[in-house]
């Protein structure tokens, strides 16, 4: 039998034993795979502690040496991406395919950030008064807490990490008590390519502990987090008492609009993979569908034989597999329980719709449910899981006016072959992202970011990178 690893907490370029710990599971098949530190709040502070220290001198080297190192992390990240993307699927239970995009998508993200070393700009602004010039500079905001989710836990690293240290930031990582393991493999890959210490610090525990304590200290200068609405309006309330800097990417609900000239199978080929993605756990993932009357049997239909033939199961068991499992029980039985009450309040199973009987892990069985209204709780709240709530609407007006319905506002989507509707789309659909006619998926140069409970602030591209800078305005007379 092989020995269970235990890992240590990763401060100031060094690996360092926790006096408690808590195990890690692996939720396609339920074995004990790690136990990891479950984090005294001396090691938070020391992790702050480390990252402040270091952060003058970091932000003191020029932006390009900066980028080298997120370049060399890259590098290091691909000659490991079998074994890595493996761990993604032990710990998540993500299928094997999109664990190995995670890993190469990872390393894209932080040649990506490094490209903006030479790309930061600042302003210069006319000034009222005779030989004065008026100066805008971009300047690293001190220390961030990037605060990170279960479901994409190897992305979201660099997602935070990367921004954050070519601007100038060092940061403290808290990963995911579920999915911690990818985490430390991470910082074994910083403390190969020799990132200076303190400049990238690891500090795993609940989010009841290390994410409590993150949250209240006064020397976190932004609190960078992912995850669900309850624990961002919980961060949110203990960050205020400093008054931090927030960074939030909370829930979605995410409408996906059928019109009766779409193209039904680009159509029911897209929205299924934006629903079985990751098993249904993303935030983008398309949540909810409205469409129109005149296709909506043959739309109901056409969908239920693509989600019916979705196989299932254990990804590292079964390497083909399109959905893996849940990440654990909680997660499972929520599920299960919104189904339940949806049929109970009138809508029906037309494919799936029960807890697959795989005799281990916590696996349900890819569903579509039909005759669903907008008073259902599938349709308003979200469901995280390989569910898809059908409404059926009489125009393109109702569609918008429900979609826009909506605690949410994160990502939505249309199908229509006309570009009339796709521009009136862009117009009233009141989200942070439209796709048209393609899987809601986003890319690293856009801006993730939504409107309403979906967050505050916004990731990637230019906009994600200025999220970890603030500006400081330079009146010179000369």
């Amino acid at each position: 039998m092989s020995q269970i690893p235990i890992h240590q907490n990763y401060i100031n370029g060094a690996f360092v034993d926790s006096q408690d710990h808590l195990e890690v599971f692996n939720p396609a098949n339920g074995e004990l795979l790690s136990r990891i530190p479950e984090s005294a709040s001396k090691q938070v502070e020391d992790a702050i502690a480390a990252a402040r220290a270091a952060q003058k001198g970091w932000a003191a080297l020029p932006a390009i040496e900066r980028a080298g190192y997120l370049r060399r992390i890259a590098e290091r990240i691909r000659q490991d991406v079998p074994r890595l993307a493996r761990m993604i699927t032990e710990e998540q239970g993500k299928v094997s395919g999109l664990a190995e995009v995670e890993v190469n998508f990872t390393a894209d993200y932080l040649d990506y950030m490094a490209e903006w070393a030479r790309r930061i700009e600042g302003e210069v602004i006319e000034s009222d008064r005779a030989n004065e010039t008026i100066l805008m500079l971009r300047k690293p905001l001190g220390v961030v807490a990037g605060i990170l989710p279960w479901n994409f836990p190897f992305f979201l690293i660099a997602r935070k990490m990367a921004p954050a240290l070519v601007t100038g930031n060092t940061i403290v990582i808290k990963p995911s008590e579920e999915t911690p393991n990818n985490c430390f493999a991470f910082a074994r890959i910083v403390e190969e390519v020799g990132l200076p210490r303190g400049v990238f610090n690891v500090v795993s525990g609940t989010g009841g502990s290390v994410g409590q304590a993150l949250s209240d200290s006064a020397r976190v200068d932004l609190i960078s987090f992912t995850g669900s609405v309850a624990t961002g309006s919980h961060i949110m309330q203990s960050a205020s008492r400093h008054l931090t800097k927030l960074n939030l990417e909370l829930g979605g609900k995410a409408p996906a609009i059928v019109l009766g000239d779409a193209d039904l199978e680009l159509a029911v080929k897209a929205i299924r993979a934006s629903r079985i993605i990751n098993t249904g756990q993303v935030c983008n993932c398309a949540e909810r569908v409205y469409v129109e009357r005149g296709v909506a049997d043959e739309f109901i239909e056409r969908m239920s034989r693509a989600m019916d033939a979705t196989t299932y199961g254990d990804p590292l068991a079964q390497p083909d597999v399109e959905v893996g499992p849940l990440i654990n029980q909680a997660g499972l039985t929520k599920v299960d329980a919104m189904v339940r009450q949806a049929v109970a309040e009138g809508a029906e199973v037309i494919s799936g719709g029960s807890v697959a009987d795989l005799g281990k892990g916590h696996h349900y069985r890819p569903t579509v449910l039909a005759g669903c209204r907008d008073d259902m709780a599938i349709m308003r709240q979200e469901i995280f899981g390989p569910v898809l709530p059908i409404q059926v609407v009489e125009d393109m007006d109702e569609a918008i006016a429900l979609a826009n319905d909506s605690e949410y506002g994160l990502t939505s989507s249309i199908y229509t072959r006309s570009l009339t509707n796709a521009m009136r789309a862009c117009r009233e659909i009141d989200y942070g992202e439209t796709y048209i006619n393609r899987e809601n998926f986003e890319a690293m140069q856009g801006f993730h970011a939504g409107v309403r409970k979906s967050g505050i602030g916004g990731a990637d591209g230019k906009h994600g990178l200025y999220e970890y800078t603030h500006t400081q305005v330079v009146y010179l007379e000369a």
